[in-house]
């Protein structure tokens, strides 16, 4: 196979996510098959048990609230530490091996399992939180949970998406404002031509940890603000930076993360629906007490996560379009067709982007068009600006 080092690299990523799903699914079903969930369910009880009886002495474990959260959050905490035993392993290879060997990354073994680290403490809290949400609402309402669950799930995923520029992402990187003083009156004076209310515009400190670009418009409503990576800061021109940000605002002007929450909203009805329906058919032949039980998790994130992969091209697809509509929006908002073009060749230079991926990576895998198609749609653009104008004198 006679393939390029960015061809080379994207394929070894796509594998090592393939595997990655794998091992969840295999990991999720053997749990079940084997009845292991059932053991981790009782494990969790004893430390509840344990714990509940140590603070509370005089409240029976049954009866405690408390017992009953430290159970779920029990066996939250013990499933994805058995699933760290195959997706460790997975994670290094793809997050830090393939970045290395491909010339992708700064970071050294020790800052990058600081991050993983990181990343397992908030994933457990995350998971924790969901958890409690989802079986606290089943043991309300055991026939009608999935659409009240499914619900304050999509409030769960707005508030993230509201917070993650304030509160997460300063946890993982240098986060400071933007101190080109030419450059933030620019990005800030383009934000209020395109309609965009924003928070100020920041330097986002990628440098220590890759050498990859990027810019991002973070957050919603208040929290809103202008991302710039110091490894774009030190490479582009002030014209590419603001071609390639006036991408990121159009997302926000077109309503594109209300979109994509909206569709996850979707999805996680759907998926919840078709949980619940597999749990009640199924809880009792797998040893469940009863929809309520947590041992029943694995069951509930693998046919809530069915839904999920199945609808990936479709909102892949939906993603594309998005990503067309944005790239089409800088264009007529900077009518600057060359920066954009130079930007798309610099971004895929520095990120290893493939510019021809074949028809079914774009649907599996990807969820933006890929960099030759926008680089024409740029070009195409730009004679149409040269056509008009010759038109005009």
């Amino acid at each position: 196979m006679n393939e390029d080092k960015a061809t080379r690299y994207h394929r070894l990523k796509r594998q090592a996510n393939v595997v990655s799903l794998l091992w969840s699914v295999a990991l999720l079903t053997g749990l079940l098959w084997s009845g292991v969930t059932l053991a981790l369910r009782s494990v969790a009880e004893s430390a509840a048990s344990s714990l509940t009886a140590s603070s509370m002495p005089h409240v029976p474990y049954v009866a405690s609230g408390v017992g009953r959260t430290v159970t779920i959050v029990a066996y939250v905490c013990l499933l994805s530490l058995l699933n760290e035993i195959g997706a460790g392993p997975i994670a290094w290879y793809s997050g830090f091996f393939l970045e290395r060997r491909y010339g992708l990354s700064n970071e050294r073994f020790a800052a990058w399992m600081r991050d993983q680290v990181k990343s397992l403490a908030i994933g457990l809290v995350i998971a924790s939180g969901a958890a409690l949400i989802v079986y606290g609402v089943i043991a309300f309402s055991p026939r009608r949970w999935w659409l009240t669950a499914a619900l304050a799930f999509a409030a769960l995923i707005a508030g993230l998406t509201q917070i993650t520029p304030v509160l997460l992402l300063p946890i993982f990187y240098r986060v400071k404002p933007l101190e080109r003083e030419s450059l933030r009156a620019r990005l800030l004076a383009l934000a209020e031509r395109a309609g965009a209310r924003v928070l100020g515009a920041y330097e986002w400190g990628l440098g220590d940890k890759t050498k990859k670009a990027n810019a991002a418009l973070a957050g919603l409503g208040v929290t809103r603000r202008i991302l710039v990576s110091d490894t774009m800061l030190a490479e582009y021109s002030d014209e590419e930076i603001e071609v390639v940000l006036a991408h990121e605002l159009a997302h926000h002007v077109h309503g594109d993360i209300w979109k994509g929450i909206v569709f996850e909203s979707v999805l996680i009805v759907a998926g919840f629906c078709l949980a619940a329906r597999v749990l009640a058919m199924l809880a009792a032949p797998i040893g469940l007490r009863d929809v309520a039980d947590i041992a029943g998790l694995p069951l509930l994130l693998l046919a809530a996560g069915a839904v999920s992969l199945v609808m990936v091209p479709i909102a892949h697809a939906m993603s594309r379009g998005y990503e067309r509509s944005a790239d089409r929006f800088a264009l007529d908002l900077t009518r600057n067709p060359d920066a954009f073009i130079s930007a798309m060749r610099r971004l895929g230079a520095q990120n290893l982007a493939e510019e021809h991926p074949s028809k079914i990576v774009q649907w599996l895998f990807y969820s933006h068009p890929p960099l030759g198609e926008r680089i024409a749609a740029a070009q195409s653009f730009a004679n149409g600006q040269s056509t008009h104008l010759a038109a005009t004198l």
